[in-house]
């Protein structure tokens, strides 16, 4: 991986382009928005936006598992705390 470099939001917007430019060069830009939100600066591919064959496999066989009544279904935080602590 490249380097990480965190920036804040004004100046992301002043020197938009260099951090593209960094971004697609490898290094992770970090964008500081405020003290608490953050947020990363990635390239998105043309192979991140095709679904290959392996994914639409992965894909039906959820849906086969779906319909087969194969799937856990939860509704509240207490239930997903439940079934987390029964693995």
């Amino acid at each position: 991986m490249g380097q990480v470099i965190e920036i804040s939001s004004r100046e992301f917007r002043e020197k938009q382009k260099a951090y593209f430019e960094l971004a697609d060069k490898g290094a992770q830009i970090i964008l500081k928005r405020g003290r608490k939100q953050a947020y990363i600066l990635t390239p998105v591919y043309d192979s991140d936006l095709v679904i290959t064959p392996e994914l639409e496999e992965r894909l039906e066989e959820g849906r086969r598992q779906y319909r087969e009544g194969k799937t856990v279904s939860l509704k509240t935080k207490e239930e997903l705390h439940s079934f987390l602590d029964s693995l």
